[in-house]
């Protein structure tokens, strides 16, 4: 999952990106509101949290906008406004949920993961074969056994269950689970695929990450 943070309070953005990233997204940071539709252009993000004071073009606007070009990933305002008038004007110009600052960490991760299930995880239970990852806990199980999975290998095996039975390349998988872009000369997916098929696979259990030469991976269940 990717998640653009629009935030131009340096101490606000950097803790709200370390501790998104903590968790096991892959966040960008932007400081202006007319910085937000080209990166919105670039990359595909899963979740927008956008504050409405910014230099430039203003929360609001910008969420005008980007409605108004139908980008429909969920936004959630992060703002020190906490007028009513404010939230109403943010939820009717489309935002999917309002958080005022000062706040919890906590309660942000929360909102945004519930935001995160709305828009593609209706059921919050992943399966497949004998594998279930669970995206509300953070859990996964393979066979009944709890798998201690660390962030990042968590967030890889969420983006390949999401794309089962699809071929999902290097490029997409480093822009999902890191915070960058593809280098050629990485070797950070390969590695990771190794360790998270090493837990997927103990006990003898059935491949179900398959390499595709020169492209990427694919999840499927062998029939």
């Amino acid at each position: 999952m990717r998640i653009l943070v629009v935030e131009d309070h340096e101490s606000v953005s950097r803790f709200v990106v370390k501790g998104l990233t903590e968790a096991g997204y892959a966040v960008d940071h932007v400081a202006g509101g007319d910085q937000v539709l080209p990166a919105l252009a670039r990359t595909p993000y899963d979740l927008v949290i956008l504050d409405l004071m910014l230099p430039g073009l203003g929360g609001h606007e910008v969420l005008r906008r980007m409605r108004g070009e139908k980008r429909n990933m969920p936004v959630l305002i992060l703002t020190a406004r906490d007028r009513l008038d404010d939230k109403v004007q943010g939820l009717d110009l489309g935002a999917d949920d309002y958080l005022t600052k000062p706040f919890a960490f906590a309660e942000l991760l929360a909102r945004a993961r519930a935001l995160l299930r709305r828009r593609g995880e209706r059921d919050p239970l992943l399966r497949i074969a004998d594998v279930e990852i669970d995206l509300a806990a953070h859990s996964v199980q393979r066979g009944g056994r709890r798998l201690e999975l660390t962030a990042k290998e968590f967030s890889l095996l969420a983006y390949l269950l999401q794309n089962q039975n699809r071929v999902v390349t290097r490029t997409c998988l480093i822009e999902h689970v890191w915070d960058m872009h593809f280098d050629s000369d990485t070797n950070l997916v390969d590695v990771l695929v190794s360790k998270l098929r090493g837990k997927l696979e103990a006990g003898g259990a059935g491949r179900l990450i398959h390499t595709v030469r020169g492209v990427g991976y694919v999840l499927r269940e062998e029939g």
